[in-house]
């Protein structure tokens, strides 16, 4: 079985170095958005998981679709939805990948099986 850091390192084409293992008690403020998906998304989800945000926000923690107004690494639409997962959603990654893994449980059953949706539909 990987590691979260190994998946993490082979979708993000980083080498295993590059991607070395991170503590879990590390701060948020000084680790990607990449490196606290390893810490909270299941090892075997976390390909899929990344996939998805790839596509949606390129990990963008504030990114916004100016025509439909989604927000953040999931594309919360409306991104207020994100504030269930925490206050500081509109800022705080860790929160943000909280709230879309929660997302992507709960609408699709995993991760794994938003990203099949996604491939198909090319949305989530």
């Amino acid at each position: 079985m990987r590691t979260s850091a190994a998946i993490l390192a082979g979708t993000a084409g980083l080498t295993a170095l590059g991607a070395a293992v991170v503590p879990a008690t590390a701060n948020a403020a000084t680790l990607s958005p990449k490196a606290i998906a390893a810490q909270i998304v299941p090892a075997n989800q976390l390909a899929s998981f990344s996939q998805i945000i790839s596509h949606e926000s390129s990990w963008n923690v504030t990114a916004t679709n100016p025509s439909s107004g989604s927000y953040g690494l999931g594309q919360a639409l409306p991104a207020s939805k994100m504030a269930s997962a925490g206050p500081d959603w509109r800022t705080n990654p860790r929160t943000q990948i909280k709230w879309a893994l929660d997302y992507m449980n709960t609408r699709y059953g995993s991760p794994n099986a938003a990203w099949a949706f996604w491939q198909t539909h090319h949305w989530y």
